[in-house]
């Protein structure tokens, strides 16, 4: 594994800000200017629905586009961003502290109703998790937004190591393909499906604080390319019968990930939505029974866990490292699932008992 650590410098960190910055404004413009539908979103907790512009897929794959254009046409290479990885972590990191300051002056000017100061314990719950459930500027949601610099910025990320190892070696290892396609794969398909990240709890109830500035713009585009480091120089070859299992591990775990989210969304739009070409089937129209909801209750979670290891796999077993993003994330929405069915039971009382009477387990058929 390559240590860019040493490339932190004066110099390094002024660059850094410049493609950090920058690459947030172009996302934001292309946000504000791209043509997109409007949808709106489920029922909020203060009883109020919010309509929102989604253009994601279009600004994901105008930035494929853009890439690929660059580089085959003008030989442009992103192989420089892993030289700037730590400097650009440092910049993304200060640049959510600025934005989780600037959130919570203004949410404080809009909530204040007297000048009585707070106490430590709430100021730090509200920059935690957030003045606002619905933050805007110039017209754009921040909570929507912050997923395009996010995502986004996770694949060109997990892109430099494809052009980085060109670089070293002539050439790109089947490994390193794989684990492009499957990147570019699972982005494609959460744009393709952007609308269903208003169903989510994060859009639907969650503030817009640190917690979810620093998991967006630090979290996801820094920790969960990690692998990519460990295929720069896994230039052994990988067997065929490797291949095939890790894409299968990959497949089934994306159209489970996906369809499980898909199910959900259409049932929230539309209690008598069609599932896997049946009416639902549902308890009392509120909790689903049909497609993959009638075999767990968590299977959405399964699904992505299974696809982080096929991820992971595609570096070997040379290192624990790699595998640190799955096994992190295993426990994440192990825990996750418990928390969502405290809530369930909350919601719901004796008709969540009932339907895991009918809904035996949560994650893994049989098992758990």
């Amino acid at each position: 594994m390559n240590n860019p650590i040493d490339s932190i410098t004066p110099v390094s960190l002024a660059y850094a800000s410049l493609i950090f910055v920058g690459f947030v404004s172009v996302m934001f413009l292309g946000t504000i200017f791209l043509p997109g539908k409007q949808y709106t979103g489920c029922l909020q907790l203060d009883g109020t629905r919010k309509s929102y512009k989604l253009n994601g897929l279009l600004l994901f794959m105008a930035t494929t586009l853009t890439v690929v254009t660059s580089t085959l046409i003008f030989n442009i290479t992103l192989a420089p961003l892993t030289n700037y990885f730590w400097s650009l972590f440092v910049v993304a990191n200060l640049f959510a502290f600025v934005c989780t300051g600037i959130l919570y002056v203004k949410g404080q000017k809009k909530q204040s109703v007297n000048n009585q100061p707070q106490k430590l314990g709430k100021i730090i719950s509200d920059l935690w998790l957030g003045m606002e459930l619905n933050p805007t500027w110039l017209g754009v949601d921040l909570k929507m937004f912050a997923y395009q610099p996010s995502l986004i910025g996770l694949g060109l990320l997990n892109a430099a190591f494809a052009y980085l190892q060109y670089e070293k070696y002539g050439e790109i290892t089947p490994q390193m393909w794989m684990f492009q396609v499957f990147w570019w794969l699972y982005l494609a398909t959460h744009y393709y499906y952007e609308e269903f990240m208003l169903s989510t709890w994060d859009i639907i109830a969650e503030k817009f604080g640190f917690m979810l500035i620093w998991g967006d713009l630090v979290l996801v585009p820094f920790f969960y390319s990690i692998i990519g480091w460990y295929l720069v120089d896994a230039i052994e070859p990988i067997t065929v019968s490797a291949i095939i299992a890790i894409a299968l591990l990959y497949l089934i775990g994306l159209t489970i990930f996906r369809g499980a989210n898909a199910q959900k969304h259409q049932f929230k739009k539309n209690s008598q939505a069609t599932i896997w070409g049946q009416p639902a089937q549902t308890l009392e129209g509120k909790l689903l029974l049909s497609g993959w909801w009638g075999i767990g209750r968590k299977l959405n979670y399964t699904g992505e866990i299974c696809v982080y290891f096929a991820l992971a796999l595609t570096s070997g077993f040379e290192s624990i490292i790699p595998y640190i993003l799955p096994l992190w994330l295993c426990g994440l929405l192990c825990h996750r699932a418990w928390r969502d069915e405290q809530r369930c039971q909350t919601k719901y009382g004796n008709l969540w008992d009932v339907y895991c009477t009918k809904v035996r387990f949560r994650m893994l058929p049989f098992v758990y």
